[in-house]
C-alpha cells in the first residue's frame, strides 16, 4: 500500500493492522523504508510492512510519551472504538452505497454516517466492514462494495460454510465417542439432534460407497482428525452407531446395486405390469410341450430348458431359454435400471435378481405347466456329438417339469434310466470330448457350501466341501456352451450384432483337458487370461469354440439378455434394438457394471470363507497343497475351501516342493482387510 494512502506516519501514531483475523492496535516506534517498528495493545514489539498497515491511522502521541502512556492510551481509544462500532449498522451503510459505485475509501465511507469522522469512527467503521465479509472486501486501501447479487451469493456461501463449521465441530466429538464404542471401551450416551445426525449418516454411508467427493472429503479429514486413519473406518463408525449392521455388505454400496427388490424395483410397477400385459397380448398357442430344465432345487429363475431325441443322424436337441425380451422397451428407465444391475447375484446370505422379481422368478421364468414366450433353438449333431445345423425360432412353450441335479443324477445312475436323459447324458460326454480336442480346458475344483446360521449374537458360519461335478451338471453346462456358440455361429451367419465373449489367446497344447490336481488348476490360471466382451466375434480358448454369445441365461445376466432381443427381433422384426454401432458404444458401460457387480459375486463369499476361519482357528488345523514356492514365498491351495494362501517360505524349512502337503494353525484372520496370517506350518 502506498504511504500517500496514509495519514503522515510518524512515531508516536496510533495505527491498526489485521492479525490472525482480528484488528489489532498499535503505536509506531520506529518508521525504515517500507517497514514500521510498533508496539501493540498486548505490550509486543512488532516490525511490520507498511503494506499491513490499515488505511485509518490516528491519533498520535508525542514522541516522549512512556510505555505506559501509549497502553493506557490505547486501551482508551479500543474502548471508544468499541462503543462506535455497537452503534454501526453496515447494512444500512451498504444499502446507501450498493448500486452508486464498486468501491470507495475508508473516509468516503464514514462520510456517509457522520459530517466530520475522525481516526476513531473511521477505524470504528472500519472494523465492521471487515466483519461483514458478505457485503464488504476489503482491497486495500479501498472497501469494494457487493452488488445484491453478489451478496446473495456470498451470504449463502456462508450459511454453508458456518454450517459446515458447525457439523465437522459435532461430528468430531460424535465420531470420537463411536470410535471409542467401536473399541469396546464406551457406551453410546449422547446422540445429535435429528438433522445433524441425518447429515453425519449419509457422510458415513457415502464414504462406505465410495461416494465422496473433494468437499466432503475436506470435512471428513477434520471429522476424523485424533482417530487412527485406517480402511473401513467409516464402515466401523456406522456399525457402532448401529445404522448399518454386524457383516454390512459394504461391496453392494460401492458397486450402487440394490439388494432389496421392494425397494429397487418399487418405482416400476406400472411399467412391469405394462409390459406383462403388452406380452399377453403378443401370446401365441403353445406349440412345445416337450422340453425339461434341470436346475438347483432353490432356483427359482429358470431360464433354460431341452428337449432331445435320437435321430437316425445323431441326435435333435432343442434348447429352449426364457424370452424376457419380448415387448421389451429398451432405453426406458426400468431398461436402464436393469442395465445398471447387469446380473443377478448368488451369496450365502440371498439371492439378488436382475430383473424384477414379478418378472424373473414367474412371469418370464420357465416353470413347469406355465405358458410362457421362448426362443427355441433347433440343432441337429451326427452320431459323434458334432453340429450339423441350427435353426432358432420364436414361440410359446410349456415345460413338462423342472427337475433337479440330484433328481437327474439319481436318474441316470439308476438300473433304469430315463430314455430323453440318457440320451442327453450320452450327447454332453461327447460335446465334452469334442471341446477337448479343440483346446478346452476344465478345472474341476468344487465350491464349497456356505451356510449362515444367525444367532443374537452374531452369525455363525458352517462350511462343507461342495460335491464333485456330477452327470446332471455336465449335462447342463455343456449344452449351454453348444448352445451360446451356436447362437454365435447363426448370428454371424446372418449379420446379427450381438455381444461375443472372447478370449483370444494361445494355449499350450497339453493345456487342453479336464484338471483337478491343485498344482495344475493354478499353472493354468496363471496362463490364461480373461475372458471379455466385445462386439466381434473370436475365438474362446478355455471353452474350446470358435465363437461364443451368451444368451442362455437372459433372465440372470444383461448381456445375454441383450443377444436374446437381437435373435428375436431377427426372427420377428426387421428392426433391432442394437446396431452394431449402438453395442460398440454401451460395451465400456456394461462391462464396467460386470466388473462392479462382479466383484461382489467374488469377493462377498471369501468375506464369509475368513469369517469361518476366524471362528475356527482356535479349534482346528488345515491341510494345503504347494502350488508355488521361490526364496521368499509358498502359495499353498486349501482344496476344499477353494483358496490360495502365501507365507513366507522360511514357516516350510529349507525344501519345499510342488504338490508337498503343510498342515497348518492360522493366526490373525481379518475378514474385513481380506487379511490370513499363517501362523505355523509343518508337513502333513
Amino acid at each position: 500500500m502506498p504511504l500517500s494512502s496514509l495519514s503522515p506516519l510518524h512515531p508516536g501514531t496510533i495505527v491498526e493492522y489485521i492479525q490472525n483475523n482480528q484488528t489489532v492496535m498499535g503505536c509506531v516506534q520506529e518508521l525504515r523504508a517500507a517497514r514500521v517498528k510498533l508496539v501493540n495493545i498486548n505490550q509486543r514489539e512488532m516490525k511490520l510492512p507498511l503494506a499491513r498497515i490499515l488505511p485509518w491511522t490516528g491519533p498520535s502521541l508525542p514522541e516522549a510519551s512512556s510505555r505506559s502512556d501509549i497502553l493506557q492510551t490505547m486501551k482508551a481509544l479500543e474502548a471508544q472504538r468499541q462503543e462506535l462500532g455497537r452503534d454501526i449498522d453496515p447494512m444500512e451503510l451498504w444499502e446507501l452505497a450498493q448500486g452508486e459505485i464498486s468501491q470507495a475509501s475508508i473516509a468516503w465511507l464514514a462520510g456517509l454516517l457522520w459530517e466530520d469522522p475522525g481516526a476513531n469512527e473511521k477505524a470504528a467503521l472500519g472494523r465492521k466492514l471487515l466483519a461483514t465479509k458478505t457485503h464488504f472486501k476489503f482491497s486495500p486501501p479501498h472497501f469494494e462494495i457487493y452488488s445484491q447479487e453478489t451478496v446473495t451469493r456470498r451470504t449463502e456461501e456462508m450459511r454453508r460454510t458456518q454450517e459446515r463449521e458447525r457439523l465437522v465441530a459435532e461430528g468430531q466429538a460424535f465420531f470420537k465417542q463411536l470410535w471409542k464404542v467401536h473399541q469396546n471401551s464406551a457406551v453410546l450416551s449422547t446422540t445429535p439432534d435429528a438433522e445433524t445426525a441425518r447429515q453425519l449418516r449419509q457422510i458415513l454411508i457415502d464414504r462406505i460407497g465410495l461416494r465422496e467427493h473433494g468437499e466432503t472429503e475436506a470435512v471428513w479429514k477434520k471429522m476424523t482428525a485424533g482417530i487412527p486413519d485406517i480402511p473401513f473406518l467409516a464402515l466401523h463408525l456406522a456399525q457402532a452407531w448401529g445404522i448399518v449392521p454386524p457383516h454390512y455388505n459394504y461391496l453392494l454400496d460401492q458397486a450402487g446395486y440394490e439388494w432389496e427388490d421392494e425397494i429397487w424395483s418399487a418405482p416400476f410397477a406400472r411399467d412391469i405390469d405394462n409390459l406383462r400385459a403388452r406380452v399377453l397380448t403378443m401370446a401365441q398357442p403353445v406349440t412345445h410341450t416337450r422340453a425339461v430344465s434341470i436346475d438347483s432345487a432353490s432356483t427359482r429363475d429358470i431360464d433354460d430348458g431341452f428337449f432331445i431325441e435320437r435321430t437316425k443322424d445323431g441326435f435333435h436337441l432343442e434348447i429352449v431359454l426364457a424370452c424376457p425380451g419380448l415387448a421389451w422397451e429398451f432405453g426406458s428407465s426400468l431398461d436402464k435400471a436393469v442395465m445398471e444391475r447387469f446380473s443377478s447375484i448368488y451369496l450365502p446370505e440371498g439371492t439378488a435378481n436382475m430383473l424384477p422379481r414379478d418378472l424373473g422368478n414367474d412371469f418370464f421364468s420357465l416353470h413347469a405347466g406355465k405358458d410362457r414366450p421362448a426362443l427355441l433353438f433347433e440343432i441337429h449333431l451326427d452320431h459323434l456329438g458334432n453340429p450339423l445345423a441350427c435353426r432358432p425360432r420364436h414361440q410359446w412353450v410349456r415345460l413338462q417339469h423342472n427337475l433337479t441335479y440330484d433328481e437327474v443324477q439319481e436318474n441316470l445312475v439308476s438300473d433304469h434310466p430315463d430314455p430323453m436323459l440318457q440320451a442327453a447324458d450320452e450327447l454332453a460326454q461327447m460335446l465334452r470330448t469334442n471341446r477337448i480336442q479343440q483346446g478346452a480346458v476344465i478345472m474341476q475344483q468344487p465350491d464349497p457350501r456356505i451356510m449362515l446360521n444367525h444367532t443374537h449374537e452374531d452369525v455363525e458360519v458352517v462350511m462343507e466341501p461342495g460335491p464333485p461335478e456330477n452327470r446332471a451338471q455336465v449335462l447342463v453346462s455343456e449344452f449351454m456352451i453348444l448352445a451360446n456358440s451356436q447362437a454365435a455361429l447363426w448370428a454371424m451367419d446372418h449379420d446379427i450384432p450381438l455381444i461375443f465373449r472372447t478370449q483370444n489367446i494361445s494355449l499350450p497344447k497339453e493345456s487342453a483337458g479336464i484338471w483337478s490336481a491343485p498344482c495344475d488348476i493354478f499353472r493354468l490360471i496363471k496362463c490364461m487370461g480373461p475372458s471379455i466382451m466385445e462386439a466381434t466375434p473370436k475365438r474362446h480358448a478355455a471353452l474350446g469354440v470358435d465363437a461364443y454369445a451368451p444368451i442362455t441365461s437372459p433372465l440372470r445376466r444383461y448381456a445375454d439378455f441383450i443377444n436374446s432381443a437381437q435373435i428375436l427381433a431377427a426372427l420377428t422384426s426387421d428392426q433391432f434394438p442394437w446396431t452394431s454401432e449402438s453395442i460398440k458404444a454401451v460395451l465400456p458401460r456394461i462391462s464396467a457394471r460386470a466388473q462392479a457387480v462382479g466383484r461382489i459375486q467374488r469377493f462377498r463369499p471369501r468375506y464369509w470363507k475368513y469369517l469361518f476361519f476366524r471362528q475356527q482357528a482356535k479349534q482346528r488345523n488345515w491341510t494345503g497343497e504347494v502350488v508355488e514356492h521361490n526364496e521368499r514365498m509358498v502359495t499353498l491351495a486349501l482344496t476344499q475351501e477353494q483358496l490360495f494362501l502365501r507365507a513366507p517360505t522360511s514357516l516350510f524349512g529349507d525344501k519345499v516342493r510342488l504338490g508337498q502337503r503343510f498342515t497348518i494353525r492360522l493366526g490373525k484372520v481379518d475378514p474385513l482387510n481380506n487379511e490370513l496370517h499363517i501362523a505355523e506350518a509343518w508337513e502333513a
